[in-house]
């Protein structure tokens, strides 16, 4: 089992899960043209793809996905509420093999068993997604604005973690945004800041986790650094299994033993 990035910030993201021949895409913030030339970075064609799962409908996560389904043939998979919202945009998923996830309820795909999981955001139905496989586990959490008791529960025990840490609460107070939109980031259905991610992560098992894969940083309220030097207060030990998602580079393959 492994797992990589196109890409990961407020210009575009995508993840991808791999286990035997099932591939999915987590995510399609980027149009058609640049997602077929990120996953030629990886060594991928479109035609690896065994679907795309959407967490919700904002740009920077469902930009190219309907266009891509289309393309390819290849489901797509998101909520109710998501495929209404994105009903009336060009990342409409009408005349695309779309499929319906309900979160909290598992779902296999190839190779591997699929649980969206409900997260606070400020989108019509969002979801995260949870992956396993032969006993290993991965999850994806990122646009969430606080963390739930049921959020916890579903991302206590992974092998491998891509978790946001989109700012920094002094950068966020004292940058560039206005007061609206700072609240909006910063507020229970906005994003997680540093230090939100670093309590979640001492509610989970971290000691099992091979990878942790800092992403979705926020390029005006967020530095590598601050991101890390606030995990790192948590994972104290093995500090060589933090990663950093870039924007435009995402993070290579990354293998689960």
């Amino acid at each position: 089992m492994r797992l990589a990035s196109l890409g990961s910030g407020s210009k575009g993201n995508a993840t991808l899960i791999q286990a035997d021949d099932t591939l999915v895409l987590v995510d399609c913030g980027f149009t058609v043209r640049e997602t077929l030339a990120r996953l030629a970075e990886r060594g991928l064609s479109v035609d690896c793809l065994s679907a795309i799962l959407v967490t919700h409908e904002h740009g920077d996560h469902v930009r190219g996905a309907g266009a891509l389904a289309r393309k390819t043939g290849c489901p797509v998979y998101s909520t109710f509420g998501t495929a209404c919202a994105v009903r009336e945009k060009p990342a409409s998923f009408r005349n695309a093999n779309w499929q319906e996830v309900r979160p909290g309820r598992s779902f296999q795909l190839g190779a591997l068993e699929i649980l969206p999981v409900l997260v606070p955001h400020d989108a019509r139905e969002p979801c995260q997604y949870r992956f396993s496989w032969q006993g290993r586990t991965v999850g994806v959490l990122t646009d969430l604005g606080s963390v739930t008791p049921h959020v916890v529960d579903a991302y206590g025990e992974c092998d491998a973690l891509v978790l946001e840490c989109n700012h920094d609460r002094q950068m966020l107070e004292g940058g560039p945004y206005p007061v609206s939109l700072k609240r909006r980031v910063g507020g229970m259905l906005g994003h997680l800041s540093n230090d939100q991610a670093a309590a979640l992560l001492r509610q989970t098992n971290v000691d099992r986790l091979q990878h942790l894969v800092l992403s979705h940083l926020s390029e005006q309220n967020n530095t590598a650094m601050l991101a890390q030097d606030a995990i790192e207060r948590v994972m104290t030990c093995g500090r060589e299994r933090i990663g950093v998602a870039s924007q435009t580079e995402g993070f290579d393959w990354l293998q689960i033993h």
